[in-house]
């Protein structure tokens, strides 16, 4: 039971701070305003979910090794490494079976498919290093006192509830892609936008 809190609450933990930090990143950095930067309709981002999960459990492995100074470069090497595979797995997954692409590093030096790139495989490395030095002490503690704390897996398991009922509904959004092969140029945001457009003339028929 414990296994599953903590897993639930460090992949909810996750996918809510990686939608704030994509949110303020895109109107702040990338696209200038403010957007809904993930896949799904709510404010969670599943992939930063996952991506904890990597970093809580790469962070936390002993690998027997006595010389300190290695030990960490080991365990920074392989949460940079994660990191990135985690990145080219889902944008794959998106671009192979749903035919959309939620990110594009085309336009940047030694990117694999427009999925990843050098840039970012760094700035992963160091968002891992600042997590694996100051927030994963914090965050065991944390865990371990929600462990104890069973009345708060009712908001976890609600959270996670309504992202796998997000999900149902934006994979169905998505499968439209197929209906409209002129709007699968589009961001997946701007599509849409302009798949309400047209499907909403259509309900208020009904």
């Amino acid at each position: 039971m414990k296994y599953i809190v903590l897993t639930s609450t460090l992949f909810v933990i996750g996918s809510l701070l990686g939608w704030i930090i994509e949110l303020f990143f895109r109107r702040f950095v990338s696209q200038k305003k403010w957007m809904n930067p993930g896949f799904l309709t709510g404010p969670y981002l599943p992939i930063y979910g996952f991506g904890v999960l990597v970093l809580y459990g790469v962070s936390n492995l002993n690998f027997g090794i006595t010389n300190q100074a290695v030990d960490i470069i080991l365990h920074v090497l392989i949460i940079g490494v994660g990191m990135t595979v985690i990145e080219f797995i889902a944008g794959l997954i998106f671009i192979k079976v749903l035919k959309i692409k939620l990110w594009d590093y085309s336009n940047r030096k030694g990117n694999i498919m427009g999925i990843i790139c050098p840039t970012f495989s760094v700035i992963w490395l160091a968002v891992g290093s600042l997590y694996y030095f100051l927030l994963n002490p914090i965050l065991v503690n944390g865990i371990a006192w929600i462990s104890d704390n069973l009345i708060y897996t009712y908001f976890v398991g609600g959270v996670v509830g309504a992202m796998i009922v997000d999900f149902a509904y934006s994979v169905h959004l998505a499968t439209k892609l197929l209906d409209y092969k002129e709007l699968a140029s589009l961001r997946f945001e701007d599509f849409k936008k302009e798949l309400k457009k047209r499907i909403s003339p259509l309900h208020k028929n009904d």
